[in-house]
């Protein structure tokens, strides 16, 4: 299951994905905001973070007008790997390496077009496991310590 969540700077852009994912008949769930009106992005951060640690087959999506914020707010729960991606090779490698879970995108960085792009390398690239296993155990023991 997808999730998405933005604050009022990526409105725009996630209304946008949300077309995207509906002419592709995929499934998504809007966590809100619901307009342009200013509110703080760690709420929405951490909203779409509960619902995505409900299930390892859970996936998110968070855009603000960098991407920066939300990425720094995902990465503040424990088993969120929260990847801020401008190109379609970084949301393939932080899937295929990292086993990202959140992709956090910037309204006011990157273009539909190159959203299109990620969303779909994000979407399509499994983890690979092996040799990038252990990477993530290490990340997660860092939280532990």
């Amino acid at each position: 299951m997808y999730f998405i969540a933005s604050d009022h700077a990526g409105f725009g852009l996630k209304t946008f994905i949300l077309e995207w994912f509906k002419s592709r008949n995929l499934e998504i769930n809007d966590l809100g905001v619901k307009s342009c009106e200013r509110v703080d992005y760690p709420d929405f951060a951490k909203i779409l973070c509960q619902r995505v640690l409900e299930s390892d087959a859970n996936k998110g999506i968070l855009v603000c007008g960098s991407g920066i914020g939300m990425s720094m707010s995902a990465n503040r729960f424990e088993g969120i790997r929260a990847a801020l991606c401008t190109s379609a090779y970084m949301a393939k490698m932080t899937r295929a390496h990292n086993d990202a879970n959140v992709l956090c995108l910037g309204a006011r960085v990157s273009g539909e077009g190159e959203v299109e792009s990620m969303l779909e390398a994000f979407i399509q690239t499994p983890f690979e496991g092996g040799r990038h296993t252990c990477r993530i155990k290490k990340l997660d023991s860092v939280s532990k310590e």
